[in-house]
């Protein structure tokens, strides 16, 4: 057998993907049925445990496989990066709508109409993926009508067919977003998932954790003597974080040290953090 990574395939030794059958020992093989997170943001958990810890989470429109069902929680594999964990059943639903659109800013509200004085009914995440059946417009402000009934800012979306031209200019966005340990979305967010969620909206799917990105995006890069070789778009690697370079010496990330997506020179990282983690362990060039 050949060794396989838990957070990328779903296997246990009771039950596993069908998909993995001859790949994996398990008592039990099932195909994963087809579902959509239905859910702002839905946390996936280590184990079916509200006290578990969070390793990712699934946003709104994300489709995902559902391999177990039991007692309110539901083992599942992400389809766009392939990470497996637990969420609350309440969290899915079915795939009744094809999306046509996805936010496009860092957070966003949900009315119960087309008019911004009405009660919020919602919030949503850059990223998640919506139904678009209608416009409408009140008072000069442009709604998007959604297949739930609800309304949207029209300017708030993209066409599921466009990408942002810059990654890194999606990064920035995000400055002051607060951290948060396995978030991936615009309310809280890590180091790992600010590049995924920036990268996907510039229409490149990686993969969700530092060490997997590490060994996956672009291609490895050697910068140099005082890391000269830099430039905008760049990734610098250290054990168990990651940061985007915005230009030739200034870099963001989702710091834990500023709990808070923040620029930094990258000579100061190096330094700050060297103390604690030792120095960057590589760069790469997507």
């Amino acid at each position: 057998m050949t060794a396989r990574d838990a957070r990328l395939h779903a296997f246990r030794s009771d039950l596993a993907d069908a998909r993995l059958k001859g790949e994996v020992t398990a008592d039990r093989f099932v195909a994963g049925r087809p579902a959509r997170i239905s859910a702002s943001v839905a946390d996936m958990r280590k184990a079916p445990r509200p006290d578990a810890g969070v390793n990712t989470q699934a946003l709104f429109g994300d489709d995902v496989l559902v391999f177990e069902h039991v007692e309110g929680w539901a083992w599942i594999q992400a389809e766009r990066d392939g990470y497996v964990g637990y969420v609350a059943d309440t969290a899915l639903g079915g795939r009744d709508h094809a999306p046509t659109h996805v936010v496009s800013v860092p957070r966003t509200f949900l009315y119960p109409g087309p008019d911004l004085r009405f009660p919020l009914s919602g919030q949503l995440s850059m990223g998640s993926a919506v139904t678009v059946t209608g416009a409408a417009e009140t008072r000069g402000t442009h709604y998007a009508l959604l297949s739930s009934g609800e309304a949207i800012i029209s300017g708030h979306l993209r066409s599921v067919a466009e990408a942002a031209p810059d990654y890194v200019t999606v990064a920035e966005t995000f400055l002051g977003t607060p951290y948060l340990w396995g978030g991936t979305s615009g309310f809280g967010i890590d180091c790992s998932g600010l590049v995924q969620l920036s990268m996907r909206m510039a229409g490149k799917n990686v993969l969700r954790d530092s060490d997997m990105q590490a060994a996956t995006i672009g291609e490895p890069l050697d910068p140099g003597p005082d890391f000269a070789g830099l430039r905008r778009g760049d990734l610098v690697f250290w054990k168990g974080h990651v940061a985007v370079m915005t230009d030739a010496k200034t870099m963001i990330h989702a710091s834990g040290h500023t709990m808070m997506v923040s620029r930094e020179g990258l000579n100061e990282a190096v330094a700050r953090i060297g103390y604690l983690y030792g120095g960057p362990t590589g760069f790469r060039r997507p």
